[in-house]
This record gives structure tokens, sequence and C-alpha cells, in this order.
């Protein structure tokens, strides 16, 4: 559904990505990695169509996702930011219902039934019917998430964008949210994420994106892409893999420092 042809990012004079093509599959869970400052957020706005490339194309259902209006790209792709702001007094249906403005023209908003229904579904979908009529502002950052994706669900797309979803939540939220994303794409939605801590994305994702120093250093399964040399590479210290007891592959940095701290924690024998 999407795709990146020799795509090129800058900020400034800094190269942020040169020369990447990768298609991002339908109905598969794609994590975006690297270090701050790699350039995942604006890769990740690129690919939804909210920043135009320095370079290349991104295309969207074979078509250049620069040819397409507004609301067209938001028919078919739903992008939500970490730092999404509302207005405060907002309920969480109404914060909700922003996500079908795309299916209408804008002089024309009235809700419809199918917005009603679609309303209903997502806040069935991410659990917070209970929470309809609550004020935006009184949610915890958990609850914002997925009121937010709550709202990309309204919206329709079939691929979802999400910007760091599970950054300043504990692990049990984190968890959530990423298992809601997950269910999404056995319905056959896309979703793709800038995801910070490796272990999740190795996780929960089919496919992954590691950038960093200017390139795409990575682009595949999570067996293929996360390899000791490749997030070495990207984020300038050394890890490990290991097997949990499930079998799923776990990541631990292994730099002097981290060993010289976990010693130091030991109790004497």
């Amino acid at each position: 559904m999407i795709a990146a042809r020799d795509l090129r990012l800058r900020a400034g004079k800094r190269t942020l990505l040169a020369n990447a093509s990768f298609e991002l599959r339908d109905a598969a869970f794609t994590a975006i990695l690297g270090p701050n400052g790699a350039g995942k957020t604006t890769l990740l706005r690129t690919l939804a169509g909210i920043r135009p490339p320095d370079g290349g194309s991104v295309l969207v259902d074979g078509n250049d996702a620069a040819s397409l209006s507004a609301s067209a790209r938001a028919r078919r792709i739903a992008h939500i930011a970490a730092d999404e702001l509302f207005i405060e007094q907002l309920t969480v249906r109404d914060v909700i219902a922003t996500g079908r403005f795309c299916h209408h023209r804008w002089w024309e908003w009235r809700e419809s039934a199918r917005d009603a229904l679609s309303i209903t579904d997502a806040l069935d979908a991410t659990g917070m019917t209970s929470f309809e009529h609550r004020a935006f502002a009184t949610l915890s950052s958990g609850e914002r998430q997925r009121v937010w994706l709550a709202m990309a669900l309204a919206q329709e797309a079939r691929m979802l964008l999400l910007d760091e979803p599970t950054s300043h939540l504990d692990i049990r939220a984190a968890q959530e949210i990423l298992q809601l994303l997950r269910a999404q794409t056995a319905a056959g939605i896309g979703v793709v994420c800038v995801l910070h801590d490796v272990n999740e994305a190795a996780g929960f994702a089919d496919d992954l994106l590691v950038m960093g120093g200017g390139q795409l250093l990575g682009c595949g399964d999570a067996e293929r892409v996360l390899t000791t040399r490749a997030l070495e590479e990207a984020y300038g210290v050394e890890m490990e893999r290991m097997r949990s007891a499930s079998g799923a592959l776990r990541l631990f940095t292994t730099v002097p420092e981290a060993r010289e701290c976990r010693a130091r924690a030991r109790p004497p024998s």
C-alpha cells in the first residue's frame, strides 16, 4: 500500500535518509527504530504525506502521495503523533469523532449513522466505551493513547501510522497498547509505529526499519534485522541477543559500564 522509492530526507544540511527504497506490507505491524535524531518522526510524517520528501517519492496504492488531496490521503492513512493536542473541554467521543472529518466535505459536517457506528465500534475496540463522555483532559497517558487509537480506527484508514504510542507509559499500559495495535493487523489493517524499545519491536512487529547515520541500516523481520552489528551501528552500543524461555528474541546492552553497574548491584556472596 505504501512504498518508498529512492527516498531522501534532510534536516537542514544534515542527511537523515539517503536513497532508501522499501515497501510497507498490508496487514502487517512495522516498527521504525533508531537513535534520537535519526529522523524516525520525519520519516513517519513523510510516509503520511504530511511532509514532502527531499528527493525520491512515496507511493500510496501506486499513486504519488503528493498527488493526493489531504482528505484522500486521510481515507487511506491515519497519522497519530505523540504530541497530538486537543481542546481540553472535548469529551472522549468528540475527540474520536474528529477521525470522521475526512469522510465529509468541510462545509457539510453533520454526524451520520455511519459516523455514529464507526465511533461506537472504535470505542468498543479500544475498551473506551465507558469513557465516552469523560473529558479528554481528565485521562491518563495510557487512556489518551487508547483514544488516539480509537480516533484512527474511526477514520477507517487501511494504514495506521503512530509516533511513539508507548512513550510515557508504564510496562503494562505499553503492552496493552501494542496488543491493541497487533490486533488490528488481524483485521487487515497495516500498522507502522515509531518505537524506542528494541524488545517491544522484536516482540510485536512483523517487519522493522532501522535508521541511523543517515541510512536505512536494515529492513525486514526481527531475526534478520536486529543483528548485533546493525544495532551497534545504529545506537553506538554493544548489544547481546538472547532467547527467553518461550524462544522469543531479547536484546540487552553489553557495554562495560552496564556490566560494572550490574556487578556492583549484586549482593556479596
